[in-house]
């Protein structure tokens, strides 16, 4: 049984049309390049290969890894609802949102070895062999919250699509706590997530309670819209189905998680501005430009406007409910959250540093090449877990029939 099953996933894996073949190689390639890069270029210099300086210590790997981490954890849009609320339109959806948070947190994690600049000493990460720290180090209680997200997601998956090929429901008394532990779990990634921000107090950007929600409502938005995306393309390409209600509800979810986020920065926003102390000064660089340096406030402008913009789409129901304006939508919600949480808030945290100099950090042509093909290996992760699970979903392979389940 399990030879014949592992034989039906690489089968299904090595079986597509051109278009899943260019879309893999593509993915593929860029991932070479950026390995390439990475072992030609920042593995002998080490960070000094990036334009993190002394200043300005976390960069784009940082900024890509809290932004994934936010991903991730939007799988629970799909989980609550479905496990929780019995709501069966998203009934197809749900594995399928969870092979997307294993490969972002894949991501996530590579851009942790990323950050680190000397990969051989990830060894000091593993409990009882390194130097772990914990509990006393934020940073190793991130370390334990993804690895466990990460764990408990690939179970839950395989676990589930198991049983979908055998023709037997997963939902058993077995699997249900984990799946009820996976929720804590995923607000868990990106709470701690935020307190490493909130655990510096020389960086006052950063030291606002309001931090932790801030990131979870704006998770609810832009890993969400991506989903929404992903699914329509999934809907259009393959034989899984999935009504138009399970779109419109994940809409109208991702409409009051914006309007928190939104909600979370104007009182962030205001707080700073109205007490204008001199720790308003990062603020002010970000949103106006300090003392000439002004080269992150088109950026932080596009991202706001971006956001509001889809909030209004998203707000009236008849263009939620039209797939060209829910599409727009979906795609300035992940553009503006992916510029607000990652250049809108790392690189201004560190901006003026604690001697009040000002180094405009912006990631160089190597950063961004080995960031794309972090992408590029996550969407290939993703890519092919969901084929897979399409594949058993919809009965292709194994003795499930498509309503089984």
């Amino acid at each position: 049984m399990v030879i014949d099953a592992l034989n039906d996933v690489l089968r299904t894996i090595k079986t597509g049309s051109k278009g899943y073949w260019a879309w893999v190689g593509s993915l593929a390639g860029i991932a070479v390049i950026g390995l390439l890069f990475y072992f030609g270029q920042q593995v002998p210099d080490g960070l000094l290969a990036t334009n993190m300086r002394d200043q300005v210590s976390w960069g784009w790997y940082i900024a890509n890894f809290t932004f994934l981490v936010g991903v991730a954890a939007a799988a629970v849009v799909l989980v609550i609802p479905y496990y929780l609320y019995d709501v069966k339109p998203l009934s197809n959806m749900v594995l399928i949102g969870e092979v997307m948070a294993v490969s972002a947190v894949s991501m996530c994690l590579m851009f942790i070895v990323l950050d680190m600049g000397s990969p051989e000493r990830f060894w000091h990460l593993l409990p009882g062999i390194g130097i772990f720290n914990w509990p006393q180090s934020i940073l190793t209680w991130d370390v334990i919250v993804l690895n466990a997200y990460l764990a408990l997601n690939l179970f839950i998956v395989i676990y589930a699509l198991s049983k979908i090929y055998a023709g037997k429901s997963y939902k058993t008394g077995f699997i249900w706590p984990l799946i009820l532990l996976s929720i804590p779990a995923a607000i868990s990634i990106h709470t701690v997530t935020a307190f490493l921000y909130l655990g510096v107090p020389a960086r006052p950007f950063w030291n606002a309670a309001v931090l932790a929600p801030r990131f979870i409502a704006s998770a609810f938005c832009s890993g969400p819209a991506l989903m929404l995306i992903i699914f329509q393309i999934i809907r259009k390409n393959t034989k899984l189905e999935i009504p138009d209600k399970a779109f419109f509800k994940v809409g109208e979810l991702i409409t009051w998680a914006m309007a928190c986020n939104l909600f979370f920065l104007i009182t962030e926003i205001f707080k700073e501005r109205y007490s204008d102390t001199a720790h308003i000064a990062p603020l002010n660089y970000l949103f106006y430009g300090l003392q000439g340096h002004d080269h992150l406030v088109p950026w932080i402008w596009t991202a706001i406007f971006f956001n509001c913009i889809a909030f209004v789409i998203l707000l009236m129901p008849a263009l939620r409910k039209n797939f060209l304006t829910l599409n727009i939508a979906c795609v300035l919600i992940f553009i503006g959250v992916y510029i607000e949480k990652g250049i809108g808030l790392i690189f201004p945290g560190f901006t003026p540093d604690t001697l009040g100099e000002i180094y405009d950090y912006m990631p160089n042509t190597m950063e961004l090449v080995i960031s794309l093909a972090v992408w590029a290996i996550g969407l290939l992760i993703f890519t092919l877990g969901a084929k897979v699970a399409i594949a058993i979903q919809t009965g292709e392979i194994g003795h499930a029939k498509p309503s089984d389940h």
